[in-house]
Formats: structure tokens, C-alpha cells, sequence
């Protein structure tokens, strides 16, 4: 099962990010701008598009959701007890993605193996 050491080691694989806070919650961050971030509850927050966010949260609604707080704004809360680590690196692959300078993810993008 992972855990918000597992989200961090994940993450240090993307380029520039740092780990630190974001509402108060441990959080990893592209140049500043948070990406994913534990909630008190334990769930993990991503950024992500929400057409996909459809389709993940009707395919597996046990580990992909939303709260009310979350439904017009472009991310999703992930069981971490529920996930595997690939999926896990995908969702916070895509989070990054979305909140990393265009330039950084284009590089990115064109080295990622």
C-alpha cells in the first residue's frame, strides 16, 4: 500500500520538485506550485482533467473521488490504500504535468522513458 513517503519518492523522480506545504498539509510542488498534497484524512489530492476524472472515478469509484469541495475545480482525491504504484506515478505524473512550466514539461516529456 503506499504511503506519503512513496507519493514523495515518486515525485523526486519528476523534475524541480520540492516537498513542503500546501493548506497547511504535506505537499510536493513544481517551481512553488503545489501538485499533490496529503489531506488530514489521509486521501491524496492531484491535479487532474476532469473528463478523466469522470472516467476514473466511474471505473474505480472506491479509489478515485471527489468531495463536494472538489467538484469545479480540476482535481481528485486518491485512496492511497487503494492504489498500486503505477497508477499512483501516472495520476501524479499527470498532476505535475499540469502545474510545471510548459518549457519544463516539454523536456520532460521528451526524456521521460
Amino acid at each position: 500500500m503506499p504511503t506519503w513517503e512513496t507519493v514523495c519518492e515518486l515525485g523526486a523522480e519528476l523534475p524541480e520538485v520540492e516537498i513542503g506545504t500546501w493548506y497547511g498539509t504535506p505537499a510536493l510542488k513544481v517551481r512553488g506550485k503545489g501538485f499533490a498534497r496529503l489531506r488530514d484524512d489521509g486521501a491524496l489530492v492531484v491535479m487532474v482533467d476532469v473528463i478523466e476524472r469522470e472516467a476514473l472515478m466511474q471505473s474505480e469509484p472506491e479509489t478515485f473521488y471527489v468531495t463536494p469541495h472538489y467538484e469545479d475545480y480540476p482535481a481528485m482525491l486518491i485512496d492511497l490504500g487503494r492504489i498500486g504504484p503505477q497508477e499512483l506515478r501516472e495520476r501524479l505524473i499527470e498532476s505535475w504535468c499540469r502545474k510545471a512550466p510548459k518549457r519544463l514539461v516539454a523536456e520532460f516529456e521528451a526524456n521521460y522513458p
